[in-house]
């Protein structure tokens, strides 16, 4: 057996005669050592090399122009007095900034109210929504059981069908929950309907149903059966139940795929104004005050009167601005985990 010291050299000595190949074979000319083929498809190469560069510029300078312009109109135009966007001298830049805009919606939208409730809504849906799918994800992965096919479809199915398919029937169940006892208790004795409480998000969520649960189910699966299953047989000859073993061994290793669901959770929680506005219609949240700014302003700002959206564009993209500062902060700050977290999942591939 050769030592390391011996396998160094050798590996130096195999690099240097490579090399010193390649350097004669430059000398002397390809044509010596290969094909017609061989010299045209490396010719080619070389050409494709050189001109490549220049389109995968061109691309990724599109797309970075179609991805970030939305986002520097909205930085342009919220903080821009309202009488500038008649000026026609005036187009990224702004002759003066004000924060008039960024208070006038603050107030509107009722922003600290909305956002704590907002806030509590998402987390509590997403934190049970995590356990959950999970749960789910880990039986689907490692658990052999009859009709395991059929239910692994129906999870393929909330990926692939819309929630507006389903929005009438949840909504007649949460209008006349039964029994009436316990919707009594999920609202505290005010009302026999979940409409308007946030029993409407936690409910989907704690069965493994809510926003998006079936491609979380999916993203934990995949995680999960690329687990060694030593893992677990280590675990049962230890005497670990399926559940302790899921909770000590298997959650730990998980801790990416966790994240990237909680993340996307939150997100797709804190950006969903449809299912929200199907069933509340008290509740403020940050969605739903959004999609509502337009009338709202309207009203508040200007007493009733129709305004076009040039007049009231600067107000309407100070609210989008408010709205997507919390999730770009808890993104800049979770940024690698959830890139890991992706990549580890299967996502990325």
């Amino acid at each position: 057996m050769a030592t390391k010291k011996e396998e160094k050299e050798f590996e130096k000595e195999r690099k240097a005669a490579i090399k010193a190949r390649y350097k004669k074979m430059k000398d002397e000319g390809l044509e010596k050592y290969l094909t017609p083929e061989q010299i045209s498809y490396n010719r080619r190469r070389r050409a494709i090399g050189m001109v490549w560069p220049f389109f995968r510029f061109l691309i990724l300078f599109g797309l970075c122009f179609v991805i970030l312009y939305p986002l520097i109109f909205m930085l342009s135009t919220a903080f821009r007095p309202n009488e500038q966007m008649n000026d026609p001298s005036v187009v990224w830049i702004p002759k003066s900034f004000t924060l008039d805009n960024i208070k006038d919606v603050w107030g509107v939208m009722k922003f600290e109210d909305t956002v704590v409730n907002t806030v509590i809504l998402n987390l509590v849906a997403s934190v049970l929504q995590v356990i959950t799918c999970s749960i789910t994800g880990y039986g689907f992965a490692r658990f052999k059981f009859k009709g395991k096919g059929i239910l692994f479809g129906i999870v393929v199915l909330m990926i692939i069908v819309p929630p507006q398919i389903t929005t009438i029937p949840l909504y007649l169940q949460y209008a006349y929950f039964k029994p009436e006892w316990l919707a009594k208790v999920f609202t505290l004795g005010k009302s026999t309907s979940l409409i308007n409480s946030g029993w409407t998000m936690y409910l989907p969520a704690l069965f493994a149903n809510g926003l998006r649960a079936g491609l979380f189910i999916f993203i934990f699966r995949q995680f999960f059966r690329g687990l060694p299953k030593e893992l677990e047989d280590a675990a049962y000859l230890d005497g670990c139940s399926p559940l302790k073993t899921f909770l000590v061994i298997m959650c730990p290793n998980a801790k990416s795929s966790f994240l990237t669901v909680f993340l996307f959770s939150i997100v797709w929680y804190w950006n969903d104004y449809y299912v929200s506005s199907s069933f509340f219609t008290q509740n403020d949240t940050v969605a739903l005050m959004l999609k509502n700014l337009n009338t709202n302003l309207t009203q508040q700002l200007f007493d009733g009167q129709a305004v076009s959206v040039r007049q009231i564009i600067v107000w309407l993209e100070a609210g989008c601005l408010l709205s997507i500062t919390p999730i770009l902060i808890m993104y800049v700050f979770l940024q690698r985990y959830f890139i890991e977290g992706v990549e580890r999942s299967g996502l990325a591939n």
